[in-house]
């Protein structure tokens, strides 16, 4: 009953922020292209999240007829669970963490890697040709720059030399983001392919492939990638707070300690729409030529200066 409790206590908050955070992204987004957001729905239009959540549940839910019926249902599922599980091993406050582990860097790696299968069965349960180059495109983008998100967090590693984010963030007097700026920005940029976010949203490309790999999926499902979408967003810009940007404080009370991490991971979110606003879409070809030819080599060549300076100034 306790950990059912602790779940809860950390699901549900989970949900709600990222109903608001895709209220504040339409807010942004509107203020940006000078026109009316969300507005007409309680005060300030704060209820739109859950209208708009109330009418995708009330619509009817259409499979297409040769689809692999199963899968259909079962990929967004299998997107959404990974999305949930990456937050077991994230500490909101110090030694808060649903699973402590002395790995849970490398957990977090896995889990957001194995999130792609719901991409690929989705886009391939749908027998549509749409969705399935959405899907396909997806593998080539997550392979790609899943080889420099993990060489990014190596960095960091190697600067702390511990996999566990609790002592990373204890070893934080000195942000991480001070001394490895050139290697946050390669971070960032691949957290970008991470997510699925623009100017890196291949997958999806609606003035290409109408909605990418969930063309097909409408009502529940949909929702359930949705929410997969923004969960996968909030939980990023909480593991670039605790590489980068020093986390919570180790000192005060547990509440106060979670409320600057909050704060701190939505000013990250806040950067994820700033950066949706501004820039647009790259060509499939320049994603992952600016992968493999200009990111990828930088990433590899920060592994291999990082540890040769902790050598040499023996500050490891």
């Amino acid at each position: 009953m306790i950990s059912l409790l602790a779940s809860l206590s950390v699901l549900l908050p989970i949900l709600l922020s990222v109903a608001f955070i895709t209220l504040i992204e339409r807010k942004w987004l509107a203020a940006t292209q000078r026109r009316v957001g969300p507005n007409a729905v309680g005060l300030w239009g704060l209820l739109q999240p859950f209208a708009d959540a109330l009418k995708l549940l009330a619509k009817e839910c259409v499979v297409p007829s040769h689809a692999s019926k199963v899968l259909f249902y079962v990929s967004p599922v299998i997107t959404l669970v990974f999305s949930l599980l990456g937050w077991t091993v994230l500490p909101l406050s110090s030694g808060s963490s649903l699973l402590e582990s002395n790995l849970s860097i490398l957990l977090s790696l896995a889990l957001s890697s194995l999130g792609i299968y719901g991409v690929l069965l989705a886009g391939w349960s749908a027998n549509s040709k749409y969705a399935l180059l959405g899907s396909l495109r997806s593998t080539a983008q997550i392979v790609s720059y899943e080889l420099i998100y993990g060489s990014s967090v190596l960095c960091v590693v190697l600067i702390h030399g511990t996999f566990n984010y609790n002592e990373i963030v204890d070893q934080q007097s000195l942000w991480t983001i001070v001394p490895l700026l050139p290697v946050s920005f390669i971070y960032w940029v691949s957290a970008l392919a991470e997510t699925n976010r623009a100017p890196i949203d291949l997958p999806e490309a609606e003035s290409e492939f109408v909605a990418g790999f969930f063309t097909e999926h409408s009502s529940v499902p949909f929702v359930i990638f949705f929410l997969a979408e923004y969960g996968s967003l909030v939980l990023i810009s909480a593991i670039t707070c605790l590489l980068f940007l020093g986390g919570y404080p180790v000192i005060i009370n547990p509440l106060l300690a979670g409320t600057i991490l909050g704060l701190k991971t939505t000013f990250i979110c806040l950067c994820f729409v700033w950066v949706r606003a501004t820039l647009p879409r790259l060509r499939y070809d320049t994603l992952i030529e600016l992968c493999w030819t200009d990111l990828l080599p930088a990433a590899i060549a920060f592994v291999l200066l990082v540890p040769s300076l902790l050598v040499a100034f023996e500050a490891y």
